[in-house]
């Protein structure tokens, strides 16, 4: 399950803004961010600490919306996972532990 993403950094050689590897991840993550915590009985905290920096954690959750969370891992996966086949080389992608964890720069 779904219990935090980050991504760093921006991609490639385009300037910042102007990427469309980098707008893809950050589009990717902040609406897993808004969907998981839209949810009733989620906790989810994000942060944006500086230009190229982005992560979310899920620190609370019902059971109820476990298969839900399951949904939005597996959504940002496919996408990071396709981003990164678009832009190999540029973009790196990273699961870890149970498959859920992910991390993009």
């Amino acid at each position: 399950m779904l219990r935090h993403a980050r991504a760093e950094g921006h991609a490639g050689n385009a300037k910042a803004g102007n990427n469309p590897a980098c707008a893809a991840v950050t589009v990717l993550l902040r609406t897993a961010y808004e969907a998981a915590a839209s949810y009733a009985g989620v906790s989810a905290s994000g942060r944006a600490p500086a230009p190229g920096a982005l992560s979310f954690e899920i620190s609370g959750y019902s059971p109820e919306t476990v298969e839900r969370l399951r949904g939005v891992g597996d959504f940002l996966s496919i996408g990071l996972s396709g981003v990164e086949r678009e832009y190999p080389g540029i973009v790196e992608l990273t699961i870890e532990s149970d498959g859920r964890d992910l991390h993009a720069t």
